[in-house]
């Protein structure tokens, strides 16, 4: 196919008991059904969970279908997944996430039959006062005791409770014991995978109550999947002064996904390298590639596939750019070049190491 531009697509919805309506109400989504909206799945090749184009030559057509159709116009030249490598998701957590873990890829290939688990990173959005996460295991914490702690619904015995604030990021691998909320808006971006394991004694879905037997076995197969060694930090970022009133602040970078926030007073243009997930936490905002404009709504997202090369933006702007970086051309380079440290860079994600500038 020729001609490539913005794609759009359908939004899943998650409608679990801990989400409210700040998606619609604060972030301006008017498209979403009644009731609770825990989650907007912005982008997702996730089977049942799946985004469809709605727009355009390729209306009906799914991601994962385009994907395989068009991997190097969309994905980028020479890559074959064979899914959209990552999923994008605003998350509600009006009230309190159950304290859960995703596999890594190789416990996930090991117990849950699937190719990859689920590394991901939160950006905040918004939080109220005093709002905390819980992410990642105390120190000397081990399995007899999470196991008892877990059962007895004691988490900060066992977990580490951190601070959360607008605009900061957190890095999570896979098989952290984590939780977020209530009243936390969060932009997650992630492995493109559903795995889950959680300790509570409820489901999540509707709040309806597991039976203490299940939860003793839902508990036992986390504990199968907790890795005890991350306790990862909430960031702030490091900026790129891009252009006179063009900030790019890079959120996290690691080996699966890359995340970047955009800031833009009148225009700016974006080099498209990858497959990259847009979207809008500002105000309305003109897009335009070569002669086409269109626009994108606040707490809207668009699919900018590879063969784009590049789009300009029409501000002012506060856009979110998910991608999956070549770390040393689209990371290192730019952040070194703007006299952050390779320790600062580092903290933005686990990889190899990132080398220092030469005197």
């Amino acid at each position: 196919m020729s001609g490539w531009l913005p794609l759009h697509l359908t939004t899943p919805v998650a409608s679990h008991v801990f989400g409210g309506r700040a998606i619609v109400e604060r972030l301006g989504r008017d498209d979403l059904p009644p009731g609770r909206v825990a989650e907007t799945w912005e982008v997702s090749d996730v089977d049942g969970m799946a985004s469809v184009v709605v727009a355009g030559p390729l209306t009906g057509r799914s991601l994962r279908d385009v994907v395989t159709t068009w991997p190097d116009e969309v994905l980028g030249p020479g890559r074959r997944d064979g899914a959209f490598p990552f999923l994008t998701k605003t998350i509600d957590a009006h009230g309190t996430l159950p304290v859960h873990l995703h596999a890594d890829d190789a416990t996930a290939q090991r117990l849950e039959g699937t190719p990859t688990g689920k590394t991901e990173a939160w950006h905040v959005l918004e939080a109220a006062p005093g709002a905390t996460a819980l992410c990642g295991t105390h120190p000397g914490v081990d399995t007899d005791t999470l196991r008892t702690a877990l059962l007895d619904g004691d988490f900060d015995a066992v977990l580490r409770r951190l601070p959360v604030r607008a605009g900061e990021t957190i890095y999570v691998p896979g098989g952290t014991l984590h939780s977020f909320g209530p009243d936390t808006l969060v932009h997650e971006i992630e492995q493109t995978s559903d795995v889950v394991q959680h300790a509570m004694p409820w489901h999540m879905e509707d709040g309806s109550p597991v039976p203490p037997a299940q939860q003793r076995a839902n508990v036992e197969a986390l504990l199968a999947q907790w890795d005890p060694a991350p306790r990862p930090e909430f960031r702030p970022g490091l900026a790129v002064d891009v252009d006179d009133g063009v900030s790019r602040v890079v959120l996290t970078a690691g080996p699966y996904f890359a995340l970047d926030r955009w800031r833009v007073a009148r225009r700016a243009t974006i080099g498209v390298r990858s497959a990259t997930v847009l979207t809008n936490v500002g105000a309305p905002v003109c897009l335009r590639v070569g002669q086409h404009a269109e626009s994108l709504g606040r707490g809207r997202s668009v699919l900018l596939p590879a063969a784009l090369g590049s789009l300009t933006v029409d501000g002012p702007a506060d856009l979110l750019a998910g991608h999956r970086a070549d770390l040393e051309h689209d990371v290192w380079a730019p952040l070194l070049a703007a006299g952050h440290g390779a320790g600062a860079i580092g903290r933005l994600g686990p990889g190899p190491e990132v080398p220092r500038l030469e005197a």
